[in-house]
């Protein structure tokens, strides 16, 4: 890291341009996230409209995830490019045009004809929108970390990383809002004509919204203070090529933390309320109630892990967070099954468990030098992400009609005691995160 900026930004508190770069970045973000997942809370019904009406449910139910996991499938490539621009030209721009990729094909996902209109080119447009929208989140997510933790004192990069992760989950709160109120407003014929279309149209509304407010967002002094003194001399090669050649070990690090990631937002908070009214029998209304107070477990825990981070070792940090995520996670599916009514007291601190992934990004950012943070971060987040958000979706749907509705369960609790294997493994190797302290 520069140390000439460090030694005025160590340990200043935030000021009001820090928190005005941290709200926008956020909302931004929010927005963004909203868009890529609001797809899955839909997936029943444009799975019954966009792919033949004599089609067996699962069948269209594993079509409608392939499309929503080619999303993921495609992001590494978004990622590196957006990031490899990011490391030489600058983090704004990249961080500006990635909304802006993603708010257009949300848009027209919403005014999308369905397959009784365009047959078999509705799902194959459908594709191509979903493909477009994972090429816009693969730059946004580890774009939006990098700059928010260049902005921020480096004693302050735990904090500024939680509430950014918080503000992710934010969009996923504001797409289980919109689901469950139109979930209850429209119902039948309604929901199928054109009620399903409104969120997407909300979401690329609000993108274009996120992108002109970003025009206030300034570059982070600390990559100016980097262009100021050229020191590229460690980027004449692709940037990503200098993280795999001399930061394999924090790549390969990250990428398992981002697996744990992905199981807890994917499984625990996206896929919960489809798996609680297909394998318990939940109304759909009620699944996105419990669901949203999950989502502020989620949002209020990513900001209590980022301030932990900043105050005590990240490596104890983990390895507590994951422990209690396992033990909520537990608690929550274990009760489904004999005890329905304690779901609104069980799923709420699955997702505070969950919350302990807001920390992991500050592992991410710290792992990786200035000249290189960005490409660091997006290839070792969307290439694990492409893997894990790829199949999940699809191995859990085939596992738990095949083995055992508790699969999901399975995988999740087991991923997050890896977590605190890696938290272990931090605590034996403190110079991993030496790069930005």
């Amino acid at each position: 890291m520069d140390h000439s900026v460090t030694s005025t930004l160590q340990s200043h508190p935030l000021q009001a341009q820090d928190y005005k770069t941290l709200a926008l970045a956020s909302l931004g973000g929010a927005l963004e996230f909203y868009d890529f997942i609001i797809f899955v809370f839909f997936s029943t019904t444009i799975g019954h409209l966009f792919f033949p009406p004599d089609m067996p449910g699962w069948l269209s139910q594993i079509q409608t995830f392939g499309i929503f996991a080619a999303g993921y499938l495609i992001r590494p490539f978004g990622g590196i490019v957006m990031a490899h621009f990011g490391d030489k030209f600058g983090r704004k721009k990249m961080f500006t045009l990635s909304i802006l990729l993603m708010a257009l094909p949300t848009l027209c996902i919403g005014l999308l004809p369905t397959y009784a209109t365009l047959n078999y080119a509705a799902p194959i447009l459908l594709l191509i929108m979903r493909l477009c929208q994972g090429l816009a989140v693969g730059g946004e997510v580890p774009g939006a970390w990098t700059f928010v933790a260049e902005h921020v004192p480096p004693r302050r990069v735990g904090l500024a990383c939680g509430i950014l992760t918080s503000g992710l989950s934010l969009g996923i709160l504001f797409g289980s809002l919109i689901s469950t109120a139109i979930n209850m407003i429209f119902v039948g014929e309604a929901m199928n004509t054109w009620g399903w279309r409104i969120p997407f149209i909300i979401g690329g509304g609000f993108g274009f919204l996120a992108m002109y407010l970003r025009r206030w967002l300034k570059e982070t002094p600390i990559f100016i203070a980097m262009q100021q003194r050229k020191s590229h001399e460690s980027t004449q090669r692709l940037p990503v090529l200098t993280v795999l050649i001399y930061y394999l070990p924090q790549t390969l690090l990250s990428m398992l933390l981002t697996w744990i990631l992905s199981a807890g937002i994917m499984v625990v908070i996206l896929m919960a309320p489809i798996y609680l009214q297909q394998q318990f029998g939940f109304s759909a209304t009620e699944s996105l109630q419990a669901n949203t107070c999950a989502i502020i477990g989620l949002i209020i825990s990513c900001t209590v892990y980022g301030v932990l981070a900043d105050k005590f070792m990240l490596g104890k940090i983990i390895i507590i967070g994951s422990m209690i995520a396992v033990i909520t996670i537990a608690g929550f599916y274990f009760s489904l099954e004999h005890h329905a009514e304690l779901l609104f007291i069980t799923y709420p601190l699955a997702g505070f468990g969950v919350g302990i992934v807001g920390s992991f990004a500050c592992f991410m950012v710290k792992a990786f030098p200035t000249a290189v943070r960005y490409s660091g971060v997006s290839f070792s987040f969307n290439m694990a992400y492409a893997i894990a958000g790829g199949i999940t979706p699809l191995l859990l749907s085939v596992f738990t009609n095949l083995f055992s509705k508790l699969a999901p369960a399975f995988y999740v609790i087991s991923l997050f005691a890896l977590g605190a294997i890696i938290g272990i493994i931090l605590l034996i190797n403190k110079h991993i995160t030496k790069e930005m302290t």
